[in-house]
């Protein structure tokens, strides 16, 4: 339930569309919905402009599948991330909208047709290993309602790839940059551009990256201006943060 879905509402009740006992159903379920093994947050779209996302990891096939049924009232978008075919097989028949995406492990419910938000968020990836994360960071700000650019495979081992788009990356309005093994990208990114810089350490990379520490250290020490950095491997919040950052800064 987020503000446009809630005003529509209320809208139906002034103009006799719909009963108040639909209306008051429809609110019994806020603050937040107990089923019994998770309490889903109705009302967190209304606070943060998003659903509650759901991390499938550790999650039965079973359980996805009731959550996002609780989420996905009237057509609104839903996305789960960490999750697998197994889970998108138990969903997929009481969810028409849902698509899978393998590579990223995102099932994404509802996705916008097209972007409501000014602005482009373009999610650029180092190597090609990077795609899985930076998938997830791009699904999650398109599901969010942005338009999204990639740009894959432009690492510093071949910076010239990168000096190519060099134009496109000056129009984004913000830049998630996602690599693994040093995790030198998003510096080199970050000297180009106006736009803020997310940076995404991945766990790609040979023993001594110590499954992305190394890329995170890099990152974190960044001498260009203008970057932040999430976790390993956390295209989601990478995505999620850049969406808040092109909405607020259009709003």
């Amino acid at each position: 339930m987020d503000k446009a879905r809630l005003r529509k509402l209320l809208e139906r009740l002034r103009a006799g569309e719909i009963a108040t006992d639909e209306v008051l159903d429809h609110l019994s379920r806020l603050p937040y919905e107990d089923l019994g093994f998770a309490k889903v947050d109705h009302h967190r779209a209304l606070r943060k402009g998003f659903a509650e996302v759901v991390f499938g990891l550790g999650k039965t096939p079973e359980q996805i599948d009731k959550i996002v049924a609780s989420l996905a009232t009237d057509g609104a978008p839903v996305l789960v991330t960490k999750s697998t075919q197994e889970a998108f097989d138990q969903l997929k028949s009481n969810q028409k909208g849902a698509q899978f995406h393998p590579l990223s492990g995102v099932i994404a419910v509802n996705m916008p047709e097209a972007p409501r938000v000014p602005g482009t968020i373009t999610v650029v990836s180092a190597g090609t290993s990077d795609i899985p994360v930076a998938e997830e960071a791009a699904i999650t700000a398109q599901i969010m309602g942005n338009r999204v650019e990639t740009l894959y495979d432009v690492g510093v081992a071949g910076i010239h790839r990168l000096l190519d788009h060099a134009a496109e990356l000056m129009k984004s309005t913000v830049v998630i940059v996602v690599a693994g093994m040093e995790g030198a990208l998003p510096s080199a990114v970050s000297g180009l551009v106006k736009a803020p810089v997310i940076a995404v350490p991945t766990s790609t990379g040979y023993g001594a990256a110590f499954g992305g520490l190394s890329a995170l250290l890099a990152m974190l020490n960044s001498c260009a201006s203008g970057v932040a950095v999430v976790n390993i491997d956390n295209g989601f919040g990478a995505g999620y943060i850049a969406s808040m950052i092109n909405r607020i800064g259009n709003e």
